[in-house]
């Protein structure tokens, strides 16, 4: 894992992936045919600011956190979809420890995969899925907690078999970094609080990010 030496806290999410940015690129200086996916709402607009850093077009990478019934930010698990490709991360300790039938946890699964068709209506319209294959991928988001919604993420992209896959983050914890490290080609994180309690602790401004906001960030860049 790759921690740069930054201030304790970013203003929002455009700083936070200046930030970023800057680390990618000295770490990948001649990255190659890469690809920058961004897990909305959130990442998107980091990833903006990444994609432009090394050069590389940007895209979304759609994923939803499958939450607790009654705690919906606890993840027993996530989707995640890139074009066709869709994969499903459970929390077998959680589910386990909680005795979540297997019945709740795909109702709460398909929920979750409306929400994902209609953010894939939303921001992507006709536009054909971005290439994986062979491809150094980019994933990036805000931040780093429990990392099941990036774990996801990271199972879909390897379905379609990229050439290499590098997770970015401005903000993640430091034990689920360790983890996520051994699942990727690289992992590359900006600030790495210690003791981590949430996301938000490394920015100012943490206000939920629009789709207004994703449309915008995505619309600098449609190479694919």
């Amino acid at each position: 894992m790759h921690v740069g030496r930054r201030p304790e806290r970013f203003a929002d999410r455009v700083d936070a992936g200046r930030a970023l940015g800057e680390l990618v690129a000295a770490r990948y200086p001649a990255i190659g045919p890469a690809l920058v996916l961004g897990l909305p709402r959130g990442g998107v607009p980091v990833a903006a600011e990444v994609a432009r850093a090394v050069g590389a077009p940007l895209d979304v990478l759609l994923v939803r956190k499958v939450g607790v019934p009654g705690q919906p930010e606890l993840a027993m698990g996530a989707v995640a979809a890139v074009g066709d490709s869709v994969e499903v991360v459970a929390n077998e300790v959680l589910l386990d420890r909680l005795r979540i039938p297997e019945q709740v946890f795909r109702a709460v699964l398909d929920d979750e995969m409306v929400e994902l068709r209609r953010r894939r209506a939303a921001y992507r319209g006709r536009r054909p899925p971005p290439v994986i294959t062979g491809r150094t991928v980019v994933v990036v988001d805000d931040g780093l907690a429990t990392g099941s919604t990036m774990r996801a993420a990271v199972a879909a992209v390897r379905s379609l078999e990229p050439g290499a896959v590098v997770v970015a983050v401005p903000v993640g914890a430091p034990d689920t970094c360790a983890r996520l490290r051994s699942e990727v080609d690289d992992l590359v994180c900006a600030l790495s609080p210690n003791p981590f309690h949430a996301v938000h602790q490394g920015y100012h401004d943490f206000r939920q990010t629009t789709d207004e906001e994703v449309l915008a960030a995505l619309a600098y860049d449609q190479r694919g």
